[in-house]
């Protein structure tokens, strides 16, 4: 392995309805970052209106940090459950496409500090690694805890 970073960046997005606290929210997304970017991360906010004419805020940051990146990895991996872990694994090519790992992962347990992945609603993260093979890459997960 390279001492190149792995990790070009970090996408993060979430989507916030009229019936959700926003500040909850960001809570969420801050909760599963390590605490030296949970405390520097700032998000764009997009006002966006839904399908019935319901107001959605969009929020979204990069994270480009390029030594506090392994460290959102390990925070993720340290986060998730075996069975997680072990679905993630199972179906890996799911989850990865042109170097990008594509987590999705559920806003009431983030807000409670758990990482559990959902597919309702959830917190998006895009996490880019750069020139890394797909064995690298699952390497660099396995490093880090996301993979068991």
């Amino acid at each position: 392995m390279s001492s190149k970073p792995s990790i070009g960046y970090i996408d993060v997005r979430v989507f916030a309805h009229a019936t959700e606290d926003l500040e909850k929210v960001l809570t969420a997304i801050r909760n599963v970052l390590p605490m030296k970017l949970s405390e520097t991360v700032v998000f764009h906010k997009t006002s966006l209106t839904g399908h019935h004419g319901n107001p959605i805020i969009l929020f979204e940051t990069k994270l480009t940090d390029k030594q506090a990146l392994p460290a959102a990895l390990q925070k993720i991996g340290t986060g998730l459950t075996v069975l997680d872990k072990e679905k993630l694994a199972s179906n890996l090519k799911l989850y990865l496409e042109k170097r990008n790992l594509y987590l999705r992962f559920d806003k009431q347990s983030a807000y409670q500090s758990q990482v559990r992945f959902s597919q309702s609603d959830p917190i998006h993260f895009k996490i880019h690694f750069k020139n890394k093979t797909f064995e690298e890459i699952v390497e660099i997960c396995r490093n880090a805890g996301v993979l068991p």
